[in-house]
């Protein structure tokens, strides 16, 4: 009796399966699909910035920049480490450019630097 209910369970759901996966999700809420695509969009946005000092033998650029929302920091002027040394060479003090900023191994690094026109 008790192998003729399992059996019987198993039947029940091995031909319910194939009804579920034929659904269009026609009823499912689908109202976090905007907020995955803002989030990947702004998980690559960039912030503007005004370089202040530019040290090329530490390979740092001292940056007066708005808020940083992917490391939590408000707006501010600090020095960055910059990710590879062609950053550094390409600006100087006065320059306006657009940084992306993120933790990379404990260090806040500029890991994209555009230079703005």
């Amino acid at each position: 009796m008790k192998k003729l209910i399992v059996v019987s369970a198993a039947l029940a759901a091995a031909s319910a399966s194939p009804a579920f996966a034929g659904d269009d999700m026609a009823g499912m809420n689908m109202s976090t699909k905007g907020a995955m695509m803002k989030a990947s969009s702004s998980a690559n946005a960039l912030t503007d910035a005004e370089v202040k000092k530019v040290d090329t033998a530490t390979g740092m650029v001292t940056l007066k920049h708005g808020a940083l929302e992917n490391v939590g920091m408000p707006p501010m002027t600090m020095a960055f480490k910059a990710k590879d040394a062609e950053m550094v060479q390409q600006v100087k003090a006065g320059d306006k450019v657009k940084v992306r900023i993120e933790n990379v191994n404990g260090t806040l690094t500029i890991v994209k630097l555009e230079k703005q026109s």
